[in-house]
């Protein structure tokens, strides 16, 4: 359905972005400006003292730009640099969105697993891993803190977020909804020499109607940084890993191998006890030998090829 599609079936021969302005859900570049503004304040004064707080680790918060448009328009104007995250607050808006550029996600996951911050160069834009992803969780619930701690939703609420997904892997919108106007407020965020974007992408139906004001104690809003950091460990441990196991077989001839046919048998190297290396995405981490339990074939660990740090480093990505 095209926009001209939506507008005639909300109100035939009525604009659609009138027929926003008239019910609400449209304002005027002025008063978009002036909340967007205030949002920025709030952003700019507190998400680096959570980060800091939680973490230890120090970013800069500063505003870039307000836009007004379609919501669906908004996020895909994002690009695919960007992992997203939809969500919702009980008494102030049913459904909003927040992005976060993917370079500051992989950035603070090196840090996080204890990188050197000279050592850390800006990321290469790409998708997030799934691992990345379980880091960008706890991200995401630092955003949706800020704000929940800075809007007039009563009831004391917390804001509940879906889990995030790489931009790219955003599904299709849904082209019998109803067009909604929303903004998008981009803040830029440096960590260290590492400079990404973080958004809010909220329906101006609620935008509008938003009193945004200052938290009364910055605490409110922190945990202790050891506990951030556990959680992290945690969520980065108990990601699902794709292992592979690699069996050498007996040295064949060239003439032999191009010979091979359906049915053919060839053995393995090892005539005892089988040796496999077990690998993720590519690496080496544990040398175990070939068995059998029941039914189903197994391996057995027999040394550890990589340290759990290297491990770790390597899986993110």
């Amino acid at each position: 359905m095209t926009t001209n599609q939506a507008t005639q079936s909300t109100a035939p021969g009525m604009d659609l972005a009138l027929l926003a302005k008239l019910t609400g859900g449209l304002g005027d570049k002025k008063t978009v400006e002036r909340i967007s503004g205030e949002f920025a304040q709030l952003y700019t004064e507190f998400l680096p003292d959570v980060f800091h707080s939680e973490t230890g680790i120090r970013i800069g918060v500063s505003y870039v730009s307000c836009t007004s448009g379609l919501m669906n328009d908004l996020i895909a104007d994002l690009g695919d640099s960007f992992a997203l995250a939809d969500g919702s607050l009980r008494n102030w808006s049913p459904n909003f969105s927040l992005a976060c550029g993917n370079s500051f996600v992989i950035a603070l996951m090196e840090l996080m697993l204890g990188a050197e911050a000279d050592t850390i160069t800006q990321p290469i834009d790409r998708p997030l891993s799934d691992i990345e992803i379980d880091l960008a969780v706890m991200v995401f619930e630092r955003i949706a803190g800020v704000l929940r701690s800075g809007v007039n939703a009563p009831g004391g609420f917390e804001a509940i977020l879906e889990r995030p997904y790489n931009a790219e892997d955003r599904p299709k919108p849904d082209e019998l909804a109803r067009p909604e106007f929303g903004v998008a407020i981009r803040m830029a965020i440096e960590l260290g020499s590492i400079a990404s974007e973080f958004a809010l992408i909220i329906p101006q139906r609620a935008f509008l109607k938003t009193k945004v004001t200052a938290p009364k104690a910055r605490n409110q809003v922190s945990k202790a940084k050891q506990e951030w950091t556990d959680r992290m460990n945690d969520q980065v441990r108990r990601s699902q890993v794709t292992l592979e196991a690699r069996i050498r077989l007996q040295k064949l001839t060239l003439g032999t191998i191009s010979r091979l046919a359906a049915g053919d048998v060839i053995a393995f190297q090892d005539k005892r006890d089988v040796r496999v290396q077990v690998s993720a995405n590519g690496k080496d981490m544990y040398s175990c030998e070939f068995g059998r339990a029941g039914e189903r074939y197994t391996v057995r660990v027999k040394d550890n090829i990589s340290t759990d740090d290297e491990i770790l480093r390597h899986l993110i990505g």
